[in-house]
């Protein structure tokens, strides 16, 4: 971290930034050392929190440039995904407001406060700054899905989709209507806890209660503390249940987002619909690439126009598990969208789980996706079971792509198996609490699930 606050992306371009899941990771490490050793490293999480802060105000400061609480952010990791060089700045001046770049501060907002919740159980000076992440919050969430007087927001009520927004220096805006993973990320934004446990932190509800009774407007369009799941349960979230709805309705619709081995970069309906613009002479276009990269921004090197990529599957998954904690089996969704087909969210993120596993498992002629056409690896018996960790897999055939040892986030694979054979295939109830500290932490309630069709 620079004494700024800034933390950089990647050696070779320290002005780059990545998306900051820190807070996420903090929390997740907490939790994970509570389960194993039954202790709480309080003055681990105050460490990072103390730097974290540093590092939030930096985001602020530098990436929401006209101080409207939609984010920039640039890079952040997804290489090419826009029909734009996102580093680079763009070709007619202006600002391209980021669904994803806005999403992760709002999910880095819900981090925070439960951190500061957390830290708030043993000194209450801590709910000050909590407050004050649930504040940006709030504003944040107005903001993107245009409430409390906002203009433009990146919440497109027609489709049922987030989009970017390019804005021009003389106010004119241009919704860049691609159906990515960056539109999904809005739901990771998500933070659970009991109504009791947060009713306990006397500041922080005054402070909410405030809200409701004298800014209502802002609090509509998002998932607010002040509607009650089940089992007494509130929810914090930049998606509320109707918006949940509709965007998963492209995520799981298999001729748009939803590939046989996981969610796609970009959706499968672009093939046929390129996104293309024209501006200032200059044409931009973006299809559906499902393998390797077509387009020579960043190298051609990746590709998130159209491949799986198991970062964001994975915190989709977690984001859904905790959103069906909430809401419980009374919410439904099709699964594949348009089959008639009812799931449950739990069952949605179980189906996406195997989907990802099946990526390395054998079919009944001994072949694994992820191998795609190399036959050493597919059929030589000194190599059939040495599987590799390719940085992403290709959109309709699972084949993996790119790097071959991106273990630093393939191999999260194994913690996917884990919690396949453990909830799936035994019915048993979470290992960690869903809770991720906003209240009290109850333990996970057991949940009937029917095993998958397949289960190799």
């Amino acid at each position: 971290m620079h004494p700024n606050g800034q933390i950089p992306a990647y050696e070779w371009a320290f002005g780059d930034v990545n998306p900051p899941v820190h807070a996420w990771a903090a929390i997740r490490v907490y939790q994970i050392e509570q389960k194993i050793h039954g202790r709480k490293d309080r003055k681990f999480l105050e460490r990072v929190f103390q730097k974290l802060l540093l590092n939030f105000t930096w985001w602020v400061n530098r990436k929401d440039a006209e101080g409207n609480n939609i984010f920039e952010g640039g890079f952040l990791g997804l290489d090419n995904i826009s029909a734009f060089d996102r580093t680079s700045g763009l070709p007619t001046g202006g600002q391209l407001e980021q669904a994803d770049g806005t999403s992760w501060m709002a999910m880095y907002c819900l981090n925070m406060l439960g951190i500061a919740l957390e830290l708030a159980k043993e000194d209450d000076v801590y709910e000050d700054i909590a407050t004050k992440f649930f504040e940006h919050f709030v504003y944040i969430g107005a903001a993107v899905n245009h409430m409390g007087g906002r203009q433009n927001g990146l919440w497109d009520e027609t489709d049922g989709y987030y989009y970017d927004a390019l804005k021009f220096p003389d106010g004119r805006c241009i919704r860049i209507d691609v159906q990515s993973i960056a539109g999904l990320i809005p739901i990771f934004a998500i933070g659970i806890g009991d109504r009791a446990g947060v009713e306990a932190f006397m500041d922080f509800g005054e402070r909410l209660r405030w809200f409701t009774a004298y800014r209502p407007d802002l609090l509509r369009g998002i998932a607010d503390m002040t509607h009650i799941g089940i089992e007494d349960r509130v929810r914090l979230g930049l998606v509320d249940s109707a918006k949940l709805r509709r965007i998963l309705t492209k995520v799981l619709d298999e001729n748009g987002l939803l590939s046989r081995n996981g969610v796609r970069s970009v959706s499968r309906h672009h093939a046929a619909h390129p996104f293309a613009l024209a501006l200032d002479g200059q044409q931009f276009t973006l299809d559906y690439a499902p393998a390797e990269s077509t387009s020579g921004l960043f190298g051609g090197n990746s590709n998130w126009r159209g491949p799986v990529w198991f970062p964001l599957n994975f915190l989709l998954i977690e984001a859904l598990q905790k959103h069906h904690y909430y809401l419980g089996d009374g919410f439904k969704v099709e699964l594949p969208a348009g089959s008639g087909n009812e799931a449950t969210l739990w069952e949605v993120t179980t189906d996406l789980t195997y989907r990802l596993i099946d990526l390395f498992l054998q079919d009944d002629a001994g072949r694994r996706p992820v191998n795609g056409s190399r036959a050493k690896f597919q059929t030589d018996p000194h190599w059939c079971d040495l599987i590799a960790f390719h940085e992403y897999f290709h959109g309709d055939t699972g084949e993996g792509l790119g790097a071959s040892h991106q273990t630093g986030w393939t191999g999260v694979v194994a913690k996917l198996i884990h919690q396949y054979a453990e909830y799936a295939l035994q019915g048993k109830p979470p290992g960690l609490t869903q809770d991720d500290g906003l209240g009290a932490a109850k333990p996970a309630r057991r949940v009937s699930l029917a095993p998958a069709a397949d289960t190799r």
